[in-house]
């Protein structure tokens, strides 16, 4: 699509839903692109967000950021445009905005048919861990076992890589591990081949790597096992390769207030800026990461070693390791607030 066709369907964030709807109309996308002054994108809107929004009551001068989707699947413009689609395919859009490296708008696409690649890659999924902050609960099972909607969470994200095409499984146990045998056995029950690597102790996520039976020959991907997520692990393996990372790790954007007037002050102590409460972003680790096969080697033998350990050696080698910005579903269930949060969404998101 050309510039000009989607710069007509831009509004502010400070638009009116009677503004949007015009937009809409002269459009004919059926979709709106919520942008600030900078070119970031705050949010997007349909046809059908503007219709619920009517039914719900709210009126024509109702603020565009009340109906927007503050929260929109995005696309990345160096990927490759079957990358495009994929994703397009598996979130049920009709069109997806491509974001460049500063993570502003550069074009919109619309839905083709997309073919779906085969992968015959590695997957390790992490799933040792002690589950201390759900106990009690955790007291007779592991955290991979505890229900999230009708099945253990570790069910859901074999399903999910299943359904991706990815069918070559390690699980690494530890703690209540014979139980997580008992309940997946050889894996065929979910369409998928699933060996166990045991750690005698807890390794950490990257320390386990080096119980590995058979080291991985591609990249492989690595991910913890008390995550749900939407995240397109082809499209994300995909960004590994065509970067030429040595690694690369799945990141999100978390942004917390700051509760306090926050200064900024020079060498003599004056106050050259002053914010009330402001909030802050920071990118932290989605715990996903696809690995190229010799970063195995980095990893010292018969000891704990976690990611950010082995990423900042890697990267003292003068190893590249790649960030990829995941705006897809993802919750991590390590608190309790958390599994409450996914029990009550599991099924508008997994069905």
């Amino acid at each position: 699509m050309s510039k000009k066709d989607w710069k007509n369907i831009v509004v502010s964030p400070a638009a009116s839903l009677q503004e949007t709807l015009q937009r809409l109309d002269e459009g004919g996308l059926q979709i709106a692109l919520v942008m600030d002054d900078d070119c970031h994108l705050a949010g997007t809107v349909t046809d059908g967000d503007v219709r619920r929004a009517l039914l719900r009551g709210q009126g024509l001068d109702t603020p565009v950021t009340e109906v927007m989707n503050p929260n929109p699947v995005t696309g990345l413009l160096l990927e490759e445009p079957e990358i495009w689609q994929r994703t397009m395919q598996r979130h049920s859009l009709h069109h997806l905005p491509l974001l460049d490296a500063a993570g502003c708008v550069s074009d919109l696409v619309r839905y083709e048919v997309p073919l779906e690649p085969e992968r015959n890659t590695q997957v390790i999924i992490m799933a040792g861990g002690l589950g201390a902050r759900l106990r009690p609960l955790t007291n007779d099972i592991p955290k991979p076992l505890i229900k999230v909607g009708s099945k253990p969470v570790l069910e859901t994200i074999i399903e999910n890589f299943e359904a991706q095409g990815f069918h070559d499984i390690t699980l690494c146990i530890n703690y209540k591990g014979d139980l997580i045998r008992e309940h997946f056995g050889d894996g065929s029950e979910l369409g998928v081949n699933i060996r166990y690597v045991e750690e005698p102790d807890r390794m950490g996520t990257a320390g386990a790597l080096t119980l590995l039976p058979q080291p991985p020959t591609e990249p492989f991907i690595v991910m913890n096992g008390d995550l749900l997520t939407k995240v397109d692990f082809v499209r994300l393996l995909d960004f590994h390769q065509r970067q030429g990372f040595s690694a690369t790790v799945a990141m999100r954007e978390y942004s917390y207030q700051v509760p306090y007037g926050v200064m900024e002050i020079d060498q003599q102590y004056r106050v050259m800026r002053m914010v009330e409460k402001p909030v802050e972003r920071r990118h932290v680790s989605a715990g996903i990461y696809i690995l190229s096969p010799e970063v195995v080697e980095h990893i010292p033998g018969s000891q704990y070693h976690d990611m950010p350990t082995l990423f900042n050696t890697l990267m003292d080698s003068g190893r590249s390791v790649g960030s990829f910005p995941l705006r897809d579903y993802w919750i991590d269930i390590g608190r309790m607030e958390d599994l409450e949060r996914a029990s009550a969404e599991f099924t508008e998101m997994f069905g």
